[in-house]
């Protein structure tokens, strides 16, 4: 009869092991998302929304956590608002400043450059780097423009286009950053 109660001790420590080990790689990865979400805010290719949702959503599978279903439905609604807007906004942008599909391409190609070939020639920050971001977007509408002929209204769609884009980043990024305090937040309501 001892050895079976030692048997079964044993058991529970371990259990008990793995369920901590579990908790705080399910902490980590939640918070790896957080911050990823907001760099992806940022950076093209990285769908920063939907992977500050999906932090929010593991800490669900933490044990015992108090889960929130209308808060998670609220959230989750709003990451797709925002991820369909992140598409709609430039366009709009460009648009109502009178630009064309060319801007808004064009626009789109700006950033892809400013985010990596920049980089591959050395300029990742300082000045050029952040004005490369920026002005990315910019110059790609203008260029875009002046290919497609739209010689007149050229100017005004980058500007349209650069506006467009600052507005889906700082949406975006708002969410992101809200996303993440509120999984700190569990997460230290968890723990403590």
């Amino acid at each position: 009869a001892c050895f079976s109660y030692k048997i079964i001790v044993a058991c529970k420590k371990i259990n008990k092991i793995k369920n901590t080990v579990m908790t705080y790689l399910i902490i980590v990865l939640a918070i790896l998302l957080g911050v990823i979400g907001i760099i992806g805010a940022i950076v093209p290719g990285l769908p920063g929304t939907p992977l500050s949702y999906l932090g929010i959503l593991i800490l669900i599978f933490l044990p015992n956590f108090p889960i929130n279903s209308t808060y998670l439905v609220v959230m989750g609604v709003i990451a797709v608002a925002i991820t369909i807007l992140d598409y709609v906004i430039p366009i709009i942008g460009t648009k109502k400043f009178g630009g064309t599909k060319a801007g808004v391409r064009g626009s789109t190609i700006g950033l892809v450059i400013s985010i990596f070939i920049l980089p591959i020639l050395g300029i990742t920050i300082g000045p050029f780097g952040i004005f490369g971001i920026i002005l990315g977007p910019f110059l790609g509408a203008y260029f875009g423009e002046m290919i497609a002929h739209n010689d007149k209204n050229a100017l005004r769609s980058a500007f349209g286009s650069f506006i467009g884009f600052i507005a889906g980043t700082f949406i975006k990024v708002i969410y992101g950053i809200i996303a993440f305090i509120f999984i700190i937040k569990d997460c230290w309501t968890y723990l403590f």
